[in-house]
């Protein structure tokens, strides 16, 4: 009897765990409110939720250890009213389903990031992401719809009735305002406006140099500080830092008051800018954001457009004539950190006589055997490394002592849920939009599969000849190499968060060790240095990392002093 008796519960249990889980539900509608309608009706719709109450679930996506949870899907033609259902099937991260989030109480919030259409001259319609002035981020870019976080509960049988109505829209961004030292230009590409399709436009911040007005006849040389999308002209402030400013922590710097630290920095700048001795330049920072990032990499592009000629032949010219620039070669310098690092190498590298010297720090990959810490041409899976029986996934991101905090899977995870199609915005994706072939739907062609990591082999042939800088100059290099002599230089910690270093490591044993004629430049590193590190050996990271616009001065002044053409305009700007 006892054992008719465990059998029978035995059954019990099961048919009470099936009909629990067929009575679970992770449902979760979403809508938009016609107060709010917006003419493109494409784009990306995106759940989070959040444990969190510091702040809206929208700021809390990232692929750290204290990321939120968010899904993700496209959407088209979404009508006011209109509700678009999140289940159990829709990809999230870091929980692949809604049905693996644990019960509790979530702020849930939802956004729609849109897309516009765009019919590009290689005869393909995309629908991307355009910048509204933001830099090109998800959470913050104008036009954007939302809804305002409030609390649900997930129980035991998932979630039940839950709508969310976006009701808000993201205000437009007003432009920076010019002042004595920084003025703001925007001009239409012609290149630019050809490849997509509509009017597309470049900008800058440009930092004039003191006598400007008062030395009408002079011309300058040109420093071009590239980098991510800047808002304004940063690091350059006329008044000391403000007195009544709350002291703010940075836990990345483990720094108290870095908030003041900054401050006096840019004041520092300033009063460096204005002595007698401190040669007279143009600094620019530009802006140059595209349907799939911050910025476009400065380069051309199968999938973004002319980037490269439309800044170097467009822009900067626009930018010289304007404010009295030189305008040759010889006068124009190049220099940036992470993605501005691998910007003022390429640039150098692709344009080697429109430019007389590059300063890279912290660059993002220059050689693709160290795509961080994936091989592309040799490895099958960018995710886990090469073992038969034990799957262990590669990391992507880690601090100076070697603790991780994230790994490669996990942030192209993250990215796939924010957009597919290289659409996310983020880091992994716009080096595929960069770097890639346009495929025949018109978007970049993957270099792994997003899901598996599963690496394509003839896209990363396709990227060798194109991008892999390293490559490009051993193959190069006779035709390059003199053009290119005394104008190299890169600098990286040799802890860098995102292993930056390993390819800097396999680019100097060319440089140093192959080429002829010798280069001529440099190769540093820093010790137990992270991300950023940019050449200073007696300043922290978290202070050297302020003074990019005038740390490079000395070794530029010595470069014009001993390569500018004869007859070159060495005098009209090195007044006092």
């Amino acid at each position: 009897m006892t054992k008719y008796f465990l059998l029978f519960c035995s059954l019990s249990l099961l048919f009470l765990s099936c009909d629990r889980a067929e009575r679970s539900k992770h449902n979760i509608k979403v809508s938009f409110d016609e107060s709010v309608s917006t003419t493109d009706k494409d784009g990306r719709l995106l759940l989070m939720l959040s444990t969190d109450d510091s702040k809206e679930p929208r700021f809390q996506i990232n692929d750290g250890l204290n990321s939120q949870l968010i899904f993700g899907m496209n959407v088209e033609d979404m009508e006011p009213g209109e509700s678009f259902t999140f289940d159990e099937s829709i990809f999230g991260y870091p929980y692949p389903s809604l049905k693996d989030v644990p019960p509790g109480e979530y702020n849930v919030q939802a956004l729609l990031h849109v897309y516009e259409t765009f019919n590009l001259s290689t005869g393909h319609t995309v629908k991307l992401p355009m910048d509204n002035g933001e830099g090109q981020h998800w959470n913050t870019s104008p036009g954007n719809l939302y809804s305002k976080p409030f609390k649900i509960t997930i129980g035991d049988n998932g979630i039940e009735d839950v709508s969310v109505v976006m009701d808000q829209k993201i205000p437009p961004i007003p432009e920076p305002e010019d002042t004595e030292w920084i003025k703001h230009i925007k001009i239409k590409s012609e290149k630019l406006s050809e490849f997509y399709g509509r009017n597309m436009y470049l900008g800058a911040h440009i930092l004039l140099p003191k006598g400007f007005e008062e030395h009408p006849e002079a011309k300058y040389p040109l420093m071009v500080f590239h980098g991510h999308f800047p808002s304004d002209f940063g690091g350059f402030r006329t008044t000391p830092p403000d007195p009544n400013l709350e002291p703010k922590y940075s836990a990345r710097f483990d720094l108290d008051g870095y908030n003041i630290i900054q401050q006096q920095e840019a004041y520092d700048f300033y009063k460096r800018w204005n002595e007698p001795d401190f040669p007279r330049f143009l600094i620019i920072e530009i802006q140059h954001p595209t349907p799939y990032y911050d910025d476009s990499y400065a380069v051309n592009s199968a999938s973004q457009g002319p980037y490269g000629d439309a800044i170097t032949y467009e822009l900067i010219p626009y930018i010289e004539k304007e404010f009295r620039g030189i305008g040759e070669g010889w006068s124009r310098f190049l220099y940036g950190g992470s993605t501005g690092g691998w910007e003022a190498l390429a640039v150098q590298v692709k344009y080697p006589e429109e430019y007389n010297g590059c300063f890279a720090a912290c660059p993002d990959p220059i050689d693709f055997r160290a795509y961080c810490l994936t091989n592309i041409y040799e490895d099958d899976n960018a995710y886990y490394y090469d073992s038969e029986h034990k799957k262990l996934e590669i990391p992507s991101h880690r601090n100076y002592l070697g603790d991780i905090q994230s790994t490669i899977k996990q942030g192209n995870h993250l990215e796939l849920v924010l957009g597919d199609k290289s659409r996310s915005g983020q880091q992994w994706d716009i080096w595929e939009a960069t770097y890639s072939p346009q495929g025949e739907d018109g978007y970049p062609v993957r270099i792994w599969d997003k899901m598996t990591g599963d690496i394509n082999h003839e896209v990363a042939e396709y990227w060798k000849e194109n991008y892999d800088l390293r490559h490009i100059l051993e193959r190069d290099w006779d035709k390059l190499g003199p053009q290119l002599k005394g104008k190299i230089h890169i600098y990286c910690g040799d802890m860098d968060n995102y292993y930056l270093n390993n390819a800097v490591y396999l680019m100097e044993d060319f440089l140093e060790s192959t080429t002829e004629p010798y280069y001529d430049g440099e190769v540093l590193y820093g010790d137990r240095a992270e991300h950023c590190w940019n050449g200073d050996p007696d300043q922290p990271n978290a202070i050297s990392r302020l003074r990019y616009n005038s740390m490079y001065v000395p070794k530029i002044m010595e470069r014009i002093a001993e390569s500018a053409p004869e007859g070159a305009d060495l005098t009209s700007w090195r007044y006092q």
